[in-house]
């Protein structure tokens, strides 16, 4: 029972990021276009890309494919972890474009989405894009690896004498 709260609460915590960071490009794309007299305001579409990525990259967290930077400075895995899962979720975004487009009886080519304008400099920017929203979210994530998940919650939401029992040595870490 405790396995599947835990994994209930990472891939809650991974939705509402992705909810969150999905939410602020579509205001962006709606704010630019407006700009240019183009109605666009389909918010629903941030819920649902969120809650079908969440899995893929609940799934990804568990698969260490970048066990060469452990032991090096936080910054390495840090920044590969988040161009690897900016590259997996636009690769499942477009994966799970064409198979709607097929089951829609598109063709094959008609059901590939252009992704940042098209061509490889769009993909390469959209995968940009997402790696540098993710790298607050992998931080996160890493940071609770290397100093234990109750001592970083500790140090992010309680107040300093919690933060300086901590650096006594006396505070305890339960993960």
């Amino acid at each position: 029972m405790h396995w599947i709260l835990t994994e209930a609460k990472r891939i809650l915590g991974i939705f509402g990021y992705l909810w969150v960071v999905f939410g602020l490009l579509i205001l962006h794309e709606h704010i630019v276009l407006s700009r240019h007299g183009i109605g666009y305001g389909f918010y629903g579409l941030a819920f649902i890309n969120a809650w079908i990525l969440a899995k893929i990259m609940l799934v990804g967290e568990s698969l260490d494919v970048l066990p060469i930077f452990r032991g090096r400075p936080l910054a390495y895995p840090i920044l590969a972890r988040s161009c690897v899962f900016a590259a997996l979720l636009v690769c499942a975004y477009a994966l799970e474009e064409v198979a709607l487009g097929l089951w829609h009886g598109k063709t094959l080519a008609g059901s590939v989405p252009t992704i940042g304008g098209g061509g490889v400099r769009g993909f390469a920017s959209v995968v940009l894009i997402m790696a540098v929203a993710l790298i607050p979210y992998v931080a996160f994530r890493e940071l609770g690896r290397v100093l234990g998940r109750e001592r970083l919650r500790t140090l992010l939401f309680c107040g300093e004498g919690a933060a300086k029992t901590l650096r006594d040595g006396s505070g305890t870490d339960a993960d």
